[in-house]
């Protein structure tokens, strides 16, 4: 039998006007900005007229380690949310906007699955409010402003082979990693070797996702590091005096948008920092703006719990004071599979032992969230149709045997009604206390925080620093930005900086390549092993199965 795809099951749903989902977050329609029927922007000012009202509670959703096609978070997520809808609660769900890259690439579609959808899901995958162009086009100001102020006499005495700043576009475009550009004579530019990263790579896209509002914004983007000076001193954005404009391209974007998911919950999606190479959340306004609207907030972070939680924790959570009340750790039989020796073409196929042989991986995740992040978590099961009952146990008993309940969520079947006894036991975790604690501190030293997430979360024998990332180290130390918090930028597929050493891996080293400071973000980068901060598309793209007919009705997303 032939299931609806994403974008058939979206286009058979009703939508109601935006007005009135925001009428269910207590807004009129001069509170917001409409964008069409169906979307619109929030006003970032609500937060100081709301500023006295209680929060409401946060619940983390996150995964165990991912195959490449990823294990349904943003569908849990969804399927959570309109579950806690179902049973009459106050619920908001705050997720990140998806990238063309993976869109275009290997995803088809970020908008959640099946029956649990944020809508209207073309626009959602394609555009959407120009939030990611606003940044690209931010980004690229600024690169603008680099080169001509080096053609122009280069007064900051810039040093051309120190250029930290690339330019980006929100594409999987390998061809423009490493380019070299000012060609063709002195009109041109100044030759120079450069490249691109990924829009959702820039450190515009995580200043707008960790900023507090336009002053704040401004203020972090003139702070930003992009190079440094023949004598090496750091030279910054407000050097070359690109804040004000910068921030003007991004008066909108930094505006959370308001949309809603097929069950008519109300769902604010906002930035989408990729966590392998960022800090994988969605934006502080967005999430605290949701916490103001709504009793339960249910918000995702990216990846694996390894990567996505432990940046909420210790960026996020750190830089905006706020903290989960509870976490659903999504897991898929299979993913354990995978990690159970599996190869990815027969994951479709019953095998017990397989599951039982990756459990160790979800265990890890566990271990995490419960010891090293000191919260209360439920394991959610996301049903695909050829799990077996027998898998689907496997998983349910080795949770109970570490105390942790695990139940099946078949929200990408059935929606909201499918999530109904995760929602009742998210419900119950989040009423318990819990140990909410930092990886790491303030205080500790650059390499002290970068060993303890290494050793605590990856589980890690320790981390060795290249010569170039020495060198590194010693210069942001002597800058004075010891304080920072770390993004590690690590492959997805492992807990390792190995993607190819699967389950719960040990007796390995985390390598450290070299180090950047994302000063105008608030935290410094670590480059682990082959990681690429501009992906490439696969061989057979997401791209190539997209289509449009003289109608305008697309085809292709799932």
């Amino acid at each position: 039998m032939n299931m609806a795809s994403d974008i058939e099951i979206a286009k058979q749903n009703k939508m109601v006007p935006i007005t009135d989902i925001a009428e269910k977050i207590g807004l009129d329609q001069d509170s917001i900005d409409l964008y069409g029927s169906y979307k619109a922007k929030l006003d970032i000012h609500e937060l100081d007229r709301l500023k006295d009202k209680p929060d409401g509670k946060l619940i983390l959703v996150t995964a165990i380690t991912p195959t490449a096609a990823g294990e349904g978070k943003t569908t849990t997520s969804v399927g959570l949310a309109d579950a806690l809808h179902a049973q009459n609660e106050n619920v908001v769900v705050a997720l990140r906007e998806p990238s063309l890259g993976p869109v275009f690439g290997v995803k088809g579609g970020a908008a959640g699955g099946g029956h649990s959808q944020v809508v209207p899901m073309e626009d959602i995958n394609l555009h959407f409010t120009g939030d990611f162009h606003a940044i690209g086009a931010a980004n690229n100001l600024l690169a603008a402003m680099i080169d001509n102020h080096i053609h122009h006499g280069n007064v900051l005495d810039i040093d051309n082979r120190r250029i930290t700043w690339k330019r980006v576009v929100d594409m999987n475009d390998r061809q423009l990693r490493y380019i070299v550009n000012g060609l063709n004579g002195k009109t041109n530019g100044v030759p120079r070797e450069d490249g691109y990263d990924i829009t959702v790579a820039s450190e515009i896209m995580a200043i707008l996702c960790l900023s507090n509002g336009l002053d704040d914004l401004k203020e972090r983007i003139k702070r930003i590091v992009i190079g440094y000076s023949r004598a090496g001193e750091p030279i910054t954005a407000g050097d070359l005096k690109a804040e004000g404009a910068m921030t003007a391209l991004l008066k909108d974007a930094i505006r959370p948008n308001l949309v809603q998911t097929l069950a008519k919950t109300p769902a604010i999606i906002h930035g989408g920092p990729f966590a392998n190479i960022a800090h994988g959340c969605n934006s502080v306004i967005a999430t605290k703006l949701a916490l103001k609207y709504a009793d339960y907030v249910v918000t995702e972070a990216g990846f694996g719990a390894d990567l996505g939680a432990e940046k909420f924790i210790d960026i996020k959570c750190r830089n905006a004071g706020i903290q989960p009340d509870a976490v659903v750790l999504v897991a898929t039989i299979r993913a354990l599979k995978l990690h159970g020796g599996v190869d990815k073409d027969a994951l479709g196929s019953e095998n017990v032992a397989a599951v039982k042989k990756g459990m160790p991986n979800l265990m890890k995740h566990i271990e995490n969230v419960r010891d090293n992040y000191g919260l209360p978590l439920v394991v959610a099961i996301n049903k695909f149709p050829t799990d077996s009952e027998e898998e689907i146990e496997a998983v349910k008993q080795a949770c109970a045997e570490v105390g942790v309940d695990a139940v099946l969520a078949d929200v990408w079947a059935k929606g909201g009604q499918g999530g109904l006894e995760l929602a009742t036991k998210v419900k119950e975790n989040v009423e318990k206390d819990n140990n909410f604690h930092y990886v790491y501190e303030d205080e500790d030293s650059i390499e002290e925080k970068i060993n303890k997430i290494a050793t605590k979360i990856y589980g890690a024998d320790g981390v060795d620093f290249s010569d170039e990332a020495q060198k590194e180290l010693k210069t942001l130390s002597d800058m004075g930005f010891n304080n920072l918090p770390i993004c590690v930028a690590k492959t997805q597929y492992s807990f390792s900086d190995n993607k190819e050493l699967l389950c719960r891996p040990e007796g390995f080293r985390i390598t450290i390549r070299n180090l950047k400071v994302s000063a105008g973000a608030g935290f410094i980068v670590a480059l682990t092993g082959a990681i690429m901060t501009m992906p490439g598309l696969p061989k057979a793209p997401a791209a190539e199965r997209i289509d449009i007919d003289s109608e305008g009705e697309i085809t292709g997303l799932f």
